[in-house]
């Protein structure tokens, strides 16, 4: 069952788009990072997208994770629509000692998924972050569960300074994904077209220049 060995970046089984969405300065960027590396460092904001990858073994398979992070409160324009597009798993994200945080989940960015959002079977969870904090909670946890309700979402509390609950998010929004046939077959998809494209790039050159 193991992927060759051969294609370097081409072996894994699905290749993910996962998005973190929420306001700015709840946490988004420690969460991507503390995932990445294991380790949350000082962040400065994050200017307009970022993305990182990173590959992970759930299941039995290998999967290529892309995860988009964008910087909230900046409306960037032309670049919404590409942002959202494709996206396998989004993480909406909000912080538990800031209410507005919470209420701008409901009030914008849920809004803005289903606008924006191609994958009709998308996987969302709805994570409220900086639970290490928990004396200056303004969010409660009845609260947030209510939101993941309604918007059908799973919901996990978390914090990213201490990583409690951290890597779950990511764990229980892939397992989700995996349980998803149209999911599965779009993240097959590029991969597909990769693998086509090193063909076609290797042919251009014997087809060319013999005839000039």
């Amino acid at each position: 069952m193991g992927s060759s060995s051969k294609g370097g970046n081409n072996s894994y089984d699905y290749s993910f788009k996962i998005l973190l969405i929420g306001d700015s300065g709840v946490g988004k960027s420690s969460i991507l990072l503390s995932f990445i590396s294991n380790s949350v460092h000082d962040l400065s904001p994050t200017i307009g997208v970022d993305f990182k990858i990173k590959m992970v073994n759930v299941g039995g398979k290998r999967l290529k994770l892309t995860i988009w992070d964008t910087a909230g409160q900046e409306r960037f324009g032309t670049l919404i629509g590409s942002y959202y597009r494709g996206a396998h798993g989004i993480i909406l994200v909000y912080d538990v000692t800031r209410r507005e945080t919470f209420t701008n989940l409901s009030d914008m960015w849920a809004k803005e998924v289903e606008l924006y959002s191609t994958n009709q079977d998308c996987i969302k969870i709805l994570v409220g972050n900086k639970v290490d904090r928990d004396d200056e909670r303004a969010v409660s946890r009845e609260e947030g569960m209510a939101l993941a309700e309604e918007h059908k979402c799973s919901f996990l509390e978390c914090s990213a300074k201490t990583r409690e609950n951290l890597l779950q998010c990511f764990k229980e929004l892939i397992l989700k994904i995996l349980e998803v046939p149209s999911l599965l077959e779009k993240g097959s998809v590029v991969i597909k077209q990769q693998v086509l494209k090193q063909k076609q790039g290797y042919q251009a050159p014997r087809n060319g220049g013999c005839c000039s």
